[in-house]
């Protein structure tokens, strides 16, 4: 049953897209790069930083701190000359689990730091221990009382030691929060089983630009030497490769053929060989330019998510609506959340056929999807259920945008540029529109 009151998506399913869409910066560079703007001892330039509920969240909480930021457009400058504080609200962070990173940057400069356990999605534990382990081998006191995880470095100087650390598992945050923390630190630290991903690389070339050394980032060995202090830069985000990937299934979904860049190709291999591997081609027109190509058949194939380079978690959700239309069935098999299968609810009563067991989907493909009223459960999922929709018969009506506001910079607006017939729309209890925003759709 709808709220009160709330902000929904309406989409009429079954039109052809075409054209041409800009891909924003990543969501999950940017805010972990954000974090790092505090290790600068005056300030940084950030460009390409996309428009998301998450990053006003996070300039909050920098400003909390003492930082000034001035944005103007997709850029952000910071001033951090007045970085003084050590403990960010409570009710922000609570809310963020990317605000968690910043206690590197935050121990590095000030010698002591007092973050809120994170919060964010809920699609699985996602703990903290493996950045506790890492900041303790490097000389921090850490405790965790009432939800706080208090640390500081004892010494005149208040400064970490290089460390040798090994990760249990290859994750992105404590690769992320290890990094930023060590590139302040007195001597040299060693990272081993780090994260690969594009946006640890992509934050390790930010630290770089401000003064710090660091090598290896983007293999499972990352060597840090650290410095006294680090400098200003301007620096640009790469762009979104989930986004990417999601209007690469827009295409093939809707068996359109769509345009996008800037985009980073070697970023995007996994979710490409799956798409090639369900029927649809990807034409690399430029060395930031791409091109789904749809064939007209979509076959069933098996999904295993993985740490990168394998198959991304966060394209999941996108690619088991796309298999919901495929013919044959398909096993999808999520490793890294144990709680990222909640969309199948959903996609169900749009009329997918999917059974759940244990953390595998068993998805076998109908002709297909009709239009409903379903609920996003989280961010990825909310995107999904927009795939979903524009491949359904009928009208579709999704539910639980703010899911959606947090990692899309105007999704519903470049999907309506492509030919989408979406709107959003306030209702009222009854379903009746009582605001739009955005264009008015013609049906």
């Amino acid at each position: 049953m709808l709220a009160t009151e709330q902000s929904v998506i309406h989409i009429w399913g079954q039109n052809p897209l075409s054209g041409e869409v800009k891909i924003s910066g990543a969501k999950n560079s940017a805010l972990v790069v954000m974090a790092g703007s505090l290790l600068c001892s005056s300030g940084c330039r950030l460009q390409n930083i996309p428009g998301l509920v998450d990053v006003d969240k996070m300039c909050q909480i920098i400003e909390a701190l003492g930082v000034k930021i001035e944005r103007n457009g997709e850029i952000l400058d910071f001033d951090t000359t007045g970085f003084n504080c050590h403990t960010p609200p409570f009710e922000l962070v609570s809310k963020l689990r990317a605000a968690f990173f910043a206690i590197g940057p935050i121990l590095a400069r000030l010698g002591v730091a007092k973050v809120p356990l994170p919060g964010g999605c809920s699609i699985g534990a996602r703990p903290v221990e493996l950045h506790v382990r890492g900041l303790q081998a490097m000389g921090a006191h850490v405790e965790i009382e009432h939800g706080i995880v208090n640390a500081y470095v004892t010494g005149s100087n208040k400064r970490l030691q290089g460390a040798k650390i090994y990760l249990d598992y290859p994750s992105v945050g404590a690769t992320e929060t290890l990094m930023m923390a060590a590139t302040l630190a007195d001597g040299e630290t060693i990272l081993e089983n780090a994260a690969k991903e594009p946006e640890v690389v992509d934050l390790a070339n930010f630290c770089i630009s401000i003064g710090a050394k660091i090598f290896g980032a983007g293999t499972d060995r990352m060597t840090i030497v650290g410095v006294d202090k680090l400098h200003s830069t301007d620096y640009s985000i790469i762009p979104d490769r989930v986004e990417a990937a999601t209007f690469l299934v827009a295409g093939a979904i809707t068996n359109s053929e769509i345009s996008m860049f800037p985009v980073i190709p070697a970023h995007l291999t996994a979710a490409v060989a799956k798409l090639a591997q369900i029927g649809a081609k990807v034409a690399i027109d430029a060395p930031d330019r791409m091109r789904v190509i749809p064939t007209g058949i979509l076959r069933g194939t098996d999904i295993e998510t993985l740490p990168y380079p394998a198959f991304p978690t966060d394209m999941q959700a996108q690619f088991m609506a796309m298999l919901a239309v495929s013919e044959g069935n398909s096993v999808i098999t999520e490793t890294v959340f144990e709680n990222r299968l909640q969309h199948v609810a959903e996609l169900k009563r749009m009329g997918a056929n999917i059974k759940v067991k244990g953390n595998h989907a068993i998805v076998e493909g109908v002709a297909m999807l009709s239009g409903a009223t379903v609920t996003a459960t989280d961010l990825r999922a909310s995107a999904a259920l927009v795939l979903a929709g524009l491949a359904a018969q009928g009208k579709t009506t999704i539910q639980g945008l703010h899911h959606l506001d947090r990692g899309y910079d105007r999704l519903e607006e470049k999907m309506r540029n492509l030919g989408a017939k979406i709107e959003r729309v306030r209702v009222n209890a009854a379903g009746e529109v009582i605001a739009r925003q955005g264009e008015k759709i013609v049906r």
